[in-house]
């Protein structure tokens, strides 16, 4: 059989033709409800978002128009009271938060960064010792605050340190709270420095510590700054655990780190704010619209950092 000459290429014109449109019958339903599927779930993403901020907006200016009339010197100078709210402020409070987080920053950047170095450079990922540290601490990064206030209580408080009721015994449940997120944070900063930086350094002759020291924390560092500021925005708003280990709701002395009753800025506000008096409530809005200032600027600072140590690095 002798095919005439244009005939050919014009079946294989219909052959792609018929296949194309096979091929649309099948696969373009299919098509039509994925389609669908993501209209319909970035909507209820959408939604979500919508709702969260909805309420964290409505908490805020709900806040602002509370607490406005509070918004003075005295609030951040004046110590607590219990007879005149419309002269007390948070002094003891705010002294007591900083003694706490001082400590909890000298405690998490050593021992959650060097956790971090050693599971990501040094430790044998064969060895089942370091799979259940692992395991563990991505664990214990979940563990509700409330525990870690129990364990403050029987190790730190009492039991074997044995420091009593004072700021830096909160310090250190709070360091533990925490510690996990540091460490998670810190590792997928290092893990994100290239190899070759590394193999670079090695090739030069660098023993594996300056590498770490010259090249790989560096690189790290945005990551690192960044996990540690959160950590410690965390940490300012936490109350439950250190109830537990010895803050009190009402202090008139400052506060000293190893001796003595503390307060903080989320106790003393839960104070205020469960009185009956209307002063009080206004004077509780007022200290939230303080802890928000200081997480806003906490968290823009650690943005600032973060992206000056990439341009830093990117030159």
């Amino acid at each position: 059989m002798v095919i005439q000459k244009g005939k050919q290429p014009q079946r294989a014109r219909l052959a792609v033709a018929g296949a194309r449109n096979a091929t649309e019958s099948v696969f373009g339903a299919s098509s039509r409800a994925d389609r669908i599927g993501n209209v319909l779930f970035r909507s209820l993403l959408l939604l979500g978002m919508g709702f969260a901020l909805l309420g964290m907006v409505s908490i805020i200016v709900w806040s602002f128009v509370d607490g406005a009339p509070r918004l003075d010197m005295n609030l951040i100078t004046a110590g607590p009271s219990s007879i005149t709210p419309e002269t007390a402020g948070y002094r003891t409070a705010i002294l007591g938060s900083l003694y706490v987080i001082g400590g909890v920053i000298l405690f998490i950047v050593p021992v959650g960064v060097g956790a971090a170095v050693y599971l990501e450079e040094y430790a044998d990922q064969t060895r089942w010792w370091n799979r259940l540290i692992e395991v563990n601490i991505q664990n214990l990064a979940a563990v509700p605050s409330i525990v870690f206030g129990i364990l403050g209580l029987a190790f730190i408080v009492r039991g074997p340190l044995d420091l009593g009721f004072v700021a830096a015994a909160g310090s250190l449940t709070l360091s533990l709270l925490v510690l996990p997120t540091v460490i998670l944070a810190s590792r997928e900063a290092i893990r994100a420095v290239p190899p070759s930086t590394r193999l670079g350094s090695l090739g030069l002759g660098a023993t594996q510590w300056q590498t770490i020291w010259h090249h790989v924390l560096p690189g790290a560092l945005p990551g690192i700054i960044t996990g540690v500021i959160l950590s410690v925005s965390r940490a300012i708003g936490e109350a439950a655990p250190l109830l537990l280990v010895g803050a009190v709701t009402f202090v008139m002395f400052d506060p000293s780190f190893f001796e003595g009753q503390f307060s903080v800025l989320p106790v003393q506000i839960f104070n205020y704010a469960g009185r009956p008096q209307e002063e009080f409530r206004v004077l509780a809005s007022a200290g939230v619209i303080l802890m928000l200032a200081v997480l806003l600027v906490m968290n823009s600072f650690a943005i600032w950092l973060r992206n000056h140590y990439e341009n830093k690095n990117a030159r």
